[in-house]
């Protein structure tokens, strides 16, 4: 504030200051945005009006004789020669405001000759598309949109790019489009749609698991509906597994995976999604079993006579031996019960253990994972070693069992990179009755091989009954390098057999590839030819398996 008081002689300040004097400098100013209102005018003008009369004119084909005739023409007030606004359908002289003309000394106006230049590029294009027999310019919301045929001129690059600066400054004050194609959206009732088709393919899957179903009931499949969908999915899983050498499909649980609560999930999980075109083979191939005309008479000989004999002495003997309870014993039952309720680790045989996250696979509709195979391996292995008795109830083989990481380490690095004579360093395997060999095919199936030096065999034990012809491949080579390391010579495969019989007993669902492999392993220990058990076992040899586990010895008695 100044000091000095106003006196009462001074005039008032004016409530309202005067108003901004237009100097020569401001002046300049407004002229500045005055031309630049003027070049945005002409130009968004310029844009529309003639884009809407190249659309109009798009179908005429004037030929290039008018074009390449303009050298000597001089150019109009907006820019194009008077052929070129003849060309474009304009006037001659197209009538501007008298405002918005520019000065005769001063510069064109930015961007009208690029816009000249490039409006002519995109009709000659679109005319060129037109009389080629090609396909005329795409219209996007009422707009032209011309796509200019591909030229290495100096000119017609220049004339793109024009267009492109044209295009862009258009877009962005609203006038027209990007020059694109528009991505549709979805019609309203789509996902309505592609939920009726879900619901019908699920239902023609249905009707032909369903159809499926009946001619394996009338083959003698002994299982309910709900198992036998289970193993449509798994077979189906497992078939593209073999045909393609895939990864396991993240839908299928990994049986090496800890299991997070034990005893209150599913290890497995199968979707209904299950592929037509597989229900369409597997059901021709039931129906075909059925066309199939019967079997031609013939006269037995001799040697068929004394077959049949020997198949009809097996079958007295398969009948009269003991067949496999339904149940446990009451006091076995119960111990059964106590193991699992317990945590922690329950048993310990040699350097395996199992806790009560492991014991939990063996309820019913899980997957075994290693600890369980290992662990009973080494229970066969130990009942071997102590209990060569020849007097003892069960017989018992001298037999070695290697571990589930033998496999993948023979499959996948070899013997020499996986360094497989280390297993065999202690051991001689050359000497033993048969060895045995629990094999997991790509982290989805478990099945059971062999090595049995008394029948002069490799073996192998599928419950899905599918080709394993890479099985006896790899342990054919196992073989001979462990002699050749062993022995120094070549191991000799004279009367050697492949051995994969056709009666091995076969399971009726998705998860009880484990339980098999173990019981084959077991029977095959004991110098078993046949396996007494079937798929209608598997709930009590799956508590028989936790009492023998739990306890760490096999259970007495069939």
């Amino acid at each position: 504030m100044t000091s000095r008081k106003r006196q009462a002689t001074d005039s008032l300040l004016p409530v309202r200051s005067a108003k901004y004097q237009r100097t020569e400098e401001n002046q300049g100013i407004w002229n500045r945005w005055r031309q630049l209102g003027t070049d945005a005018f002409t130009l968004g003008y310029e844009t529309v009006r003639l884009g809407y009369l190249s659309l109009m004119n798009s179908s005429q084909n004037p030929g290039r004789s008018q074009i390449t005739s303009q050298q000597s023409e001089k150019p109009n007030q907006t820019g194009f020669l008077p052929s070129q606004a003849t060309h474009l359908g304009l006037p001659p002289r197209l009538s501007i405001p008298k405002e918005f003309h520019k000065p005769k000394d001063s510069q064109p106006v930015a961007g009208l000759s690029r816009l000249s230049s490039s409006l002519l590029s995109c009709s000659e294009s679109s005319n060129a598309l037109n009389g080629n027999g090609n396909s005329p310019p795409s219209t996007l919301t009422g707009h032209t949109s011309v796509t200019p045929v591909p030229s290495t001129s100096k000119e017609h690059i220049q004339h793109s790019q024009s267009y492109d600066f044209i295009g862009n400054s258009a877009h962005r004050r609203g006038v027209v489009g990007w020059i694109r194609p528009r991505q549709s959206r979805d019609h309203i009732y789509a996902r309505v749609h592609r939920a009726k088709v879900q619901e019908d393919r699920k239902k023609d899957r249905e009707e032909l698991v369903q159809e499926l179903f009946h001619y394996k009931r009338s083959t003698g499949y002994t299982s309910d509906f709900d198992s036998f969908k289970s193993l449509i999915n798994y077979q189906a899983r497992l078939e593209i597994l073999e045909r393609h050498a895939l990864s396991p499909s993240p839908s299928l649980t990994d049986l090496r995976a800890k299991q997070s609560l034990p005893g209150h999930s599913r290890r497995h999980s199968f979707s209904d999604d299950v592929d037509p075109d597989f229900l369409e083979r597997a059901l021709r191939k039931a129906k075909k079993s059925f066309e199939l005309p019967p079997p031609k008479p013939f006269s037995p000989s001799h040697d068929r006579l004394r077959l049949s004999a020997r198949h009809r002495d097996e079958a007295i003997e398969k009948r009269l031996r003991p067949r496999l309870p339904k149940a446990l014993p009451p006091d076995a039952d119960t111990q059964v019960n106590a193991l699992l309720c317990k945590k922690g680790v329950i048993s310990k045989v040699a350097r395996e253990s199992v806790n009560d996250r492991d014991m939990s696979r063996l309820l019913p509709s899980q997957w075994l994972n290693d600890e369980i195979m290992n662990f009973y391996g080494a229970m066969i292995l130990t009942r071997s070693e102590s209990n060569r008795d020849p007097t003892a109830k069960r017989k018992v083989l001298d037999v070695h069992y290697f571990s589930t990481f033998f496999w993948p380490k023979l499959k996948n690095e070899g013997y020499e990179q996986g360094r497989l004579a280390k297993w065999t360093k202690k051991i001689d395997i050359f000497s033993k009755d048969i060895i045995l060999i629990p094999i997991n095919h790509n982290n989805s199936h478990w099945t059971g091989a062999a090595i049995n030096f008394r029948q002069k065999r490799i073996e192998s034990y599928d419950s899905m009954n599918l080709d394993r012809h890479q099985v006896f491949k790899a342990l054919r080579s196992y073989l001979d390098s462990e002699h050749r390391n062993k022995r120094k010579k070549p191991f000799d495969f004279t009367r050697w057999q492949n051995h994969n019989p056709e009666d091995t007993p076969q399971q009726e669902n998705g998860y009880d590839c484990g339980v098999f492999t173990c019981q084959f392993l077991e029977s095959l220990s004991r110098g078993e030819e046949g396996f007494r058990f079937s798929q209608r076992d598997m709930t009590y040899l799956r508590r028989r398996m936790i009492w023998e586990i739990g306890h760490a010895k096999f259970l007495d008695g069939p």
